[in-house]
């Protein structure tokens, strides 16, 4: 089999198992709350990474970080999984799955404004049309059916799942910067996020073992959101002859993730969802277009 076809399979299966977290998302948070469900989720993903580095058997080299790495990682974990997953999982809480997964799409927009301060990229004119395109997106979703239907949208929620891809772009920008390996980079920001969960869960929480109906949710997302999942995407953009063709992919996860927020967690999905759902790809590809 060709790389590049190698790197299509990979990007697809990511792609698929992407496509279903929303849909788990709510389901871990009917019975867990936000920082319980990340905190188990980080936990999982965490043995994940352990356990794929001891398959490949890297682990005396996992144990040779640097403390510039560590520190690395101390802020890169803090970023994510701890502040973007406990922002996105309440704004799932608030919102339905068809207007908070969309919502928090919005990232590479995101990443484009704050590549202007932290990189030294240019805002050009392409970037202020996609971030209108994208906006108008942002309408289309937040009216839920309506635009009647904006006045029943938590906009608590909405500013949250907004504000998570800031904090998304932010990471990402910061661990493209940090040249280690990925699968250390990911153990340790990892490890750090858990540390700082557990902390939060002691002094904001009682402090008690998760709700075990709470704990396929979690293990789900922490194998396929946070953990393996990232490991196919990696191995696809390492196998891909196109980087820019094969990343592509990823837009078809939102509209398959509207399959699966209908079918299992039985929501009606608006046309103005599909609707603001284009325009904000629309706008991602906009911007991205050479």
């Amino acid at each position: 089999m060709k790389q590049q076809s190698k790197a299509t399979i990979f990007a697809l299966c990511s792609v698929l198992l992407w496509s279903t977290v929303a849909t788990a998302f709510k389901l871990g948070l009917q019975v867990l709350s936000p920082l319980y469900l990340i905190l188990t989720a980080s936990a999982f993903s965490l043995l994940v990474f352990f356990v794929v580095i001891l398959f490949q058997g890297r682990l005396r080299e996992l144990f040779t970080v640097s403390f510039s790495g560590l520190g690395k990682s101390a802020l890169l974990g803090a970023l994510n999984p701890f502040g973007y997953y406990l922002i996105l999982f309440q704004a799932y809480s608030l919102l339905p799955a068809q207007v908070a997964q969309p919502l928090n799409m919005i990232w590479p927009i995101t990443l484009a404004l704050l590549s202007a301060p932290l990189l030294k990229h240019k805002i050009t004119t392409r970037n202020i049309v996609a971030i209108l395109i994208s906006f108008v997106g942002v309408i289309f979703i937040s009216s839920q059916g309506s635009f009647a239907g904006m006045a029943n949208t938590n906009l608590t929620g909405a500013l949250l799942a907004v504000g998570s891809s800031v904090i998304w772009a932010l990471f990402w920008i910061l661990s493209v910067l940090d040249k280690r390996d990925e699968i250390f980079k990911l153990f340790w920001n990892f490890a750090f996020g858990l540390v700082y969960l557990l902390i939060a869960a002691f002094f904001f929480t009682d402090f008690s073992f998760p709700d075990i109906k709470g704990l396929p949710s979690a293990f789900y997302i922490g194998l396929f959101e946070l953990g393996i999942t990232y490991i196919l995407w990696m191995k696809a953009m390492q196998l891909s002859d196109n980087n820019a063709k094969t990343g592509n992919l990823i837009f078809l996860s939102p509209f398959l993730s509207l399959v699966f927020i209908h079918f299992i967690l039985g929501e009606t999905i608006f046309i103005t969802t599909f609707v603001g759902l284009a325009f904000i790809i629309s706008g991602i590809w906009f911007q991205q277009k050479k």
